[in-house]
């Protein structure tokens, strides 16, 4: 099979950004995310990417902004492929993480107002299905985030979980190849 029938999606999780209470959707980069997100055009502009998409989330599409401004391409927005809701807002975790392992534990629980793993892959998945019958063959990035961007991988390979998740940074760039039947090849990490 010759290099051209591969598709290549650059999954970049989004650079750092400061959290502020319901402003999931609006949040910009910090001063270092906006320095990273730098980084992730320098690396990633050798790679002659065609087609960007983004999360709608502020943080993911300026993460990649810069790059396709570089590549002279717009950035497509995809509404399913934002992050997956925790829960609605009067619910307060008091610990994160513990919280995050509790949905990776069972991929069919949710918390109140929130989404399960099996809802929110689900969506995304959907999204990129539609994304490889209509780029086949292509470079393509995606704006991202550490969950989706984790239940994306786990949709291909099980393996795929909280370790995963928790070990991520911001940013961080994953490279997954798949052949002409859309079966995935490799996921190879590039940031370091």
């Amino acid at each position: 099979m010759s290099v051209e029938a591969y598709t290549s999606l650059y999954f970049v999780r989004h650079a750092e950004s400061r959290f502020i209470e319901g402003q999931e959707r609006e949040r910009g980069l910090t001063e270092q995310g906006d320095l990273d997100a730098d980084k992730v055009a320098q690396l990633l502009h050798k790679e002659d990417v065609e087609v960007f998409y983004s999360s709608p989330y502020l943080r993911a599409v300026h993460t990649i902004q810069r790059l396709a401004d570089l590549c002279g391409k717009s950035v497509f927005i995809e509404e399913d492929l934002r992050e997956r809701t925790l829960s609605c807002s009067h619910v307060k975790h008091d610990d994160f993480h513990e919280a995050k392992r509790q949905l990776y534990r069972d991929a069919t629980f949710a918390f109140p107002g929130g989404e399960s793993g099996i809802q929110a892959q689900k969506r995304a998945i959907n999204t990129i299905e539609q994304m490889l019958g209509e780029h086949r063959g292509k470079k393509v990035v995606i704006g991202t985030h550490g969950d989706i961007m984790t239940l994306i991988f786990q949709h291909y390979n099980p393996s795929y979980g909280f370790d995963f998740w928790k070990g991520t940074t911001m940013p961080d760039i994953y490279r997954m190849d798949l052949d002409q039947a859309d079966k995935m090849l490799q996921i190879t990490r590039m940031w370091e």
